[in-house]
């Protein structure tokens, strides 16, 4: 992923120059009420579009991250599911920094993504057509790898994935952007989990386990 250290990410750029042109606008043309909404606005894009920098934290090799912030709102044993064993669901919201890092460092084997609908997670319709992207991280040299899935709720603005198939990310790397969205993890049958329903979860910062051994490579 190209650099993006700035305190804003680069994804709210746009939403930030135009909230900052209306407020100069209401501002020379002295509409209190108005110049009073955009820079609220501008404010509210501040925060959700914020870039802070996340300390690397040195756990053991063979460590997975959360590529997301949120809370563990569920932690599925998948029964008849060949490559995964367990599916963990992170519920993300305004609230929380929306850029992705990468959970281990890995190779990006598969990006798919689906445009589609914002709905409330609450509608029955949203897990089928609310738009989402489906990625496949995977480490040749120990065939481990472990697909993260992105949906988006009630969002101001569409999944953006900064990343090509094939490129090589180090662990907590930013790849994206998701704002209020829901994030599955599907780990492998020879995963540790570290965390519980729950758990408050930061991006890059917080374990959420450990490859335990090598993985037999799957189709």
């Amino acid at each position: 992923m190209k650099s993006n250290l700035l305190p804003i990410a680069k994804e709210g750029w746009s939403y930030l120059a135009y909230s900052v042109a209306a407020l100069i606008v209401f501002t020379i043309l002295d509409l209190d009420l108005l110049q009073f909404l955009a820079f609220l606005t501008t404010l509210f894009f501040v925060f959700i579009f914020r870039n802070p920098e996340r300390e690397n934290m040195l756990y053991q090799q063979n460590s997975v991250v959360s590529p997301v912030d949120g809370v563990v709102s569920s932690i599925e044993e998948l029964q008849n599911e060949n490559s995964y064993a367990y599916k963990v669901e992170i519920d993300g919201s305004y609230l929380n920094v929306a850029l992705l890092r990468a959970p281990f460092t890995s190779t990006m084997e598969e990006i798919e993504l689906q445009r589609g609908a914002r709905l409330s997670a609450f509608r029955m319709l949203s897990k089928s057509i609310n738009e989402n992207a489906a990625l496949i991280f995977s480490d040749e040299k120990s065939a481990n790898k472990m697909k993260v899935v992105h949906r988006l709720k009630q969002s101001i603005k569409g999944i953006d994935i900064d990343v090509k198939k094939a490129q090589g990310l180090v662990q907590g790397a930013r790849y994206g952007l998701v704002v209020n969205g829901i994030t599955e993890l599907y780990l492998p049958h020879n995963f540790r989990l570290n965390i519980g329903i729950g758990n408050e979860l930061r991006a890059s910062e917080s374990l959420i386990g450990y490859f335990t051994t090598e993985s037999k490579k799957s189709k």
